[in-house]
């Protein structure tokens, strides 16, 4: 299988690239062979900030320096000049959907040769151009739209993370919650293994250097200098190979230990994924990455502890969905609330295996297409009433769980009469050898085709079987409990409607808190 990894990259650079903090996954290995095998620099969309924390963490290494600016800076041409001359790695971070225009010669790399050297013209200066000089561009916009003209002068990269990629950040930081020293000798055995890959590589090169350099055989056996490079060679090698039988039998007995956690960093990744997608719904509702490590970092320190792997497992699992659900629900309007449950409800299934997504398909969008109506055979649904469920009836029978229900319902129309009148029509059940063919979720597709008024009461219902009555029952605001999961980094902002002020409240907490002398009101209307 040909790979960009396996063809352009190189094990010992994507083994530093990791130690550095970029995630392991293929999508984030290949934008960082595009960063650095590209012609062009790399303009990274990254949301949750990875690309960033990786340019940095890498940036430390570099001899000649990184610098880091905004393209707010009055300062910003000035010092890029300077970066430019001594060949520093410069990251040009939050920029919006336009580039300043005298980032062109930069961007298009428009070197200029003059005697010996490079220069590039920046506004009306020369500047002298050093080769190690290297730019990197990030924005935190999740969906930025660039102009035509800004695209072809750069290399768009999307860094934001993938469901993989979280997978592992959530396994690291559970582990180093739970097992510290754990987490810690993994650290070392993967930046010891990388430090011992590049140790080879370069007497790999060295030695194939020697190999090339001597132009006869004779050149080889009189230059002691080859052979120094291989008894040195001999020795790291024989060094790095019992370190190695070492760090793999604790490798692989720290990972064992690891992966019995695995199924609550996957449960956290899903979450995450359920949370960001809420901006659909409004785009008040944003949820940064680093907001979701912390509450997960409380979940981790707050949940009950047991000493049996599994049932701890299932703590963490309980605790913290409860908790995210809790924390969401406070930023979430009334009408929402029972939407965002569903939802939350139904990643947990998907992570499980347990829906099939046909099914969910048709039940979120309902049947579609032309279809012939068949006479209406009852005496119980008006004509209008009949196309609409047929209509369904119709789709429905062409999913494999339903398969024969359009030909049940026209023969034996009478029993499902029953459903259609009662009060509580989502806890009817179903006719004949439906109820027991049919699960949960595939009762609550023929109820929405049958009596569309009683859906909500039906998922209210499911989301109680599936996750617990917890995650209906909305909680009520309490400042004490915003402020306990909140820091000294993330303040509390409260969202009014009319008619709303929380000033009260606030004042009655603070006098409970011993904080009455310590409160500063101030008005931004003020200046």
């Amino acid at each position: 299988n040909v790979t960009m990894a396996g063809v352009l990259g190189d094990p010992v650079t994507i083994g530093a690239w990791g130690v550095a903090g970029l995630p392991s996954d293929k999508l984030s290995v290949e934008n960082g062979i595009i960063m650095f095998k590209s012609r062009r620099w790399p303009l990274m969309i990254d949301p949750q900030t990875q690309a960033n924390k990786f340019i940095k963490n890498l940036g430390k290494d570099v001899e000649t320096g990184l610098d880091v600016f905004k393209q707010s800076e009055t300062n910003l041409l000035r010092n890029l000049e300077l970066a430019i001359q001594f060949g520093k790695w410069v990251l040009l971070e939050n920029i919006g959907e336009t580039l300043d225009p005298a980032l062109e010669p930069i961007l298009l790399q428009q070197k200029i040769k003059q005697g010996s050297s490079f220069v590039i013209k920046l506004g009306d200066k020369s500047i002298p151009y050093n080769d190690t000089f290297k730019f990197f561009l990030t924005t935190t916009l999740p969906n930025p739209h660039y102009a035509p003209e800004t695209q072809v002068k750069i290399s768009l990269l999307n860094f934001a993370i993938t469901q993989f990629g979280l997978e592992e950040q959530m396994l690291n930081q559970l582990v180093k919650l739970e097992f510290p020293e754990l987490q810690a000798q993994k650290d070392e055995i993967v930046e010891s293994n990388a430090k011992n890959a590049k140790i080879t590589y370069d007497l790999e090169n060295k030695i194939l250097f020697c190999l090339s350099d001597a132009k006869e055989i004779m050149d080889l056996l009189s230059d002691d200098t080859l052979i120094d490079i291989l008894d040195e060679s001999k020795k790291v090698s024989a060094e790095i190979s019992e370190q190695k039988k070492i760090s793999d039998v604790a490798e692989k007995q720290i990972d064992e230990t690891r992966e019995n956690f695995r199924t609550v960093a996957y449960r956290a990744s899903l979450l995450y994924f359920c949370i960001t997608d809420l901006d659909k719904i409004d785009p008040m509702y944003q949820y940064s990455l680093q907001w979701f490590q912390r509450l997960f970092s409380a979940g981790v320190r707050n949940s009950q502890p047991d000493p049996e792997t599994a049932e701890r497992v299932k703590n963490l699992n309980n605790y913290f969905t409860l908790s995210l659900y809790q924390n969401v629900c406070r930023s979430l309007f009334e009408r929402h609330k029972l939407l965002f449950s569903f939802l939350l409800c139904m990643k947990i299934l998907f992570g499980d295996d347990a829906v099939n997504m046909v099914e969910w398909r048709f039940f979120l969008a309902g049947a579609s297409g032309q279809i012939e109506v068949k006479p209406n055979p009852t005496d119980w649904l008006d004509d209008l009433d009949w196309v609409q469920v047929y209509e369904q009836l119709y789709c429905m029978d062409k999913l494999e769980a339903f398969r024969g229900i359009e030909a049940y319902f026209i023969e034996f129309h009478k029993k499902f009469k029953k459903i259609y009148d009662a009060t509580e029509a989502h806890k009817e059940k179903m006719p004949g050898e439906w109820e027991e063919r049919l699960n949960r979720f595939q009762k609550m597709i023929l109820i929405k085709a049958l009596r569309g008024d009683k859906i909500t009461a039906a998922i209210q219902d499911f989301i109680t079987e599936k996750i617990g009555r917890a995650f209906i029952d909305p909680p009520t605001f309490n400042l004490q409990n915003c402020y306990n999961d909140s820091s000294n980094i993330s303040p509390l902002i409260f969202v009014l409607s009319a008619g709303s002020d929380p000033t009260a409240d606030f004042l009655k907490f603070a006098e409970q808190q011993d904080f009455s002398n310590r409160i500063d009101s101030v008005s931004l209307g003020q200046g």
